[in-house]
């Protein structure tokens, strides 16, 4: 087995450009709703990329597309120079290389925080029980709920079940996380410990979409801010001049209904 990650993982550094997400042309409509309009977006290995803009302009719609939970109209998207699959064991296989964190942080009631984080390591990766456990604890212990482990998620805040989420996710080892708003369900004080496993997950390298209100975050977290309206990407640029100097009179608009200065 290791000898065919080695070759594969000789063949993904080959495209020196790194891109390990490409969307491509990508439309989507609901119904006559327009939600992706030629959307063009390619995230690098590592990057971190935070998508921003105005309630309904197809944040949660472009990150729902990037593990075909919502299939495109048209265009393409790739994960790691391969199309997506369609349907089947590929998209299952897809689906746990792209680990997604949710508002709503949907784990099984009926399984214990420890089961939740195991059950994809053994199911779809095929780990034995033992060292999916072993692994599960490095990481609850990882985003601070190890103490939590055989509660149920119904016994956890709402900061702890999101922080279990995000350890369920990164259970699959994904290539890339996808958070759609993970924050908007949470009590105020809770948000804060979310983003703070987040931060740190951005710190360490993982390749990262996030679609969140949280502008501090976004500052902080961010390589990228790509800034949506209306189903277009409006804009895109680094944290540092998106929040300072926006160039579209959309992103001058947005900032200055959020940012109470």
């Amino acid at each position: 087995m290791s000898g065919v990650s080695v070759t594969k993982d000789t063949e993904d550094a080959r495209p020196a450009s790194g891109d390990l997400v490409v969307l491509s042309n990508v439309n989507k409509h609901f119904g006559a709703l327009h939600v992706l309009q030629d959307i063009d977006l390619t995230i690098a290995r590592g990057e971190v990329v935070v998508v921003i803009g105005p309630s309904g302009s197809g944040k949660s719609t472009l990150c729902r597309a990037i593990n075909r939970l919502e299939p495109i109209d048209s265009g393409s998207i790739s994960l790691d120079g391969k199309p997506l699959p369609a349907e089947g064991k590929e998209l299952a296989r897809l689906r746990a290389d792209v680990g997604m964190v949710f508002q709503s942080f949907n784990l099984f009631a009926h399984k214990t925080v420890l089961e939740n984080v195991t059950l994809g390591q053994i199911k779809v990766r095929k780990k034995d029980k033992r060292a999916a456990d072993e692994f599960a604890r490095t990481l609850l212990d990882r985003v601070g709920v190890a103490n939590q482990a055989d509660k149920y998620p119904a016994q956890l805040s709402g900061g702890q079940q999101q922080r279990v989420a995000i350890a369920r996710a990164l259970a699959m080892e994904p290539k890339v996380m996808l958070f759609d708003e993970p924050t908007s369900a949470l009590d105020p004080e809770m948000i804060n410990e979310v983003l703070e496993v987040m931060q740190q997950l951005a710190r360490d390298g993982m390749t990262m979409v996030v679609v969140t209100h949280e502008m501090g975050f976004a500052r902080s977290a961010a390589n990228r801010v790509v800034f949506m309206a209306d189903g277009q990407i409006v804009e895109e640029a680094t944290p540092e001049q998106f929040f300072t100097n926006p160039r579209s009179d959309r992103a001058k608009d947005f900032l200055s209904k959020i940012l109470h200065h």
